[in-house]
């Protein structure tokens, strides 16, 4: 079965025959798999009204388990974004009802920010609408071929994971 990556390297070895454009076989489809995948994340996360930003914080809380709650710094590390990105998202997630801020009670200045039931709710049926598309975007593999992909882009993704900065 051919595809859209095929006709790109074939193209690609015809014009410039002086380049190996082998990465191009794998990480095109990729990229080409990403924006499928962004597609479908945001289709799940809009049929439970959040935002992508949205889903990440409220689920960065619902995997801290009861009280499903975390510092904006714990929050900072798990979303990858600035301070002032998560105080920002704060806001407005808790103007929206999904989260409540709270002090900290081994900090007097620090706060925690609490998941409130409609957020759970909302973080838990978008996650369920997210796993129903990436399983039908999986489809095609076996279980052993969805394991093997998985080791091997562990084994292409864990070394930037694993680099401080």
């Amino acid at each position: 079965m051919e595809d859209e990556v095929d006709r790109l390297v074939a193209a690609w070895r015809r014009e410039r025959p002086d380049l190996d454009v082998e990465p191009l076989e794998v990480l095109s489809r990729v990229s080409r798999l990403a924006r499928h995948l962004d597609r479908a994340r945001r289709l799940a996360f809009a049929e439970h009204s959040l935002e992508p930003w949205e889903f990440d914080v409220l689920t960065a809380l619902r995997r801290a388990g009861d009280p499903y709650q975390l510092s904006p710094g714990q929050l900072l590390t798990q979303t990858l974004v600035t301070s002032g990105t998560m105080t920002n998202r704060i806001d407005r997630l808790a103007k929206s009802g999904l989260v409540e801020r709270l002090p900290d009670p081994n900090d007097r200045r620090g706060v925690l920010v609490r998941l409130t039931g409609e957020g759970r709710h909302r973080a838990d049926g978008a996650l369920a609408g997210l796993l129903a598309q990436e399983r039908a975007i999986l489809a095609e593999l076996s279980s052993g071929q969805r394991g093997e992909l998985a080791g091997l882009l562990r084994q292409l993704t864990a070394p930037f994971d694993n680099t401080p900065g």
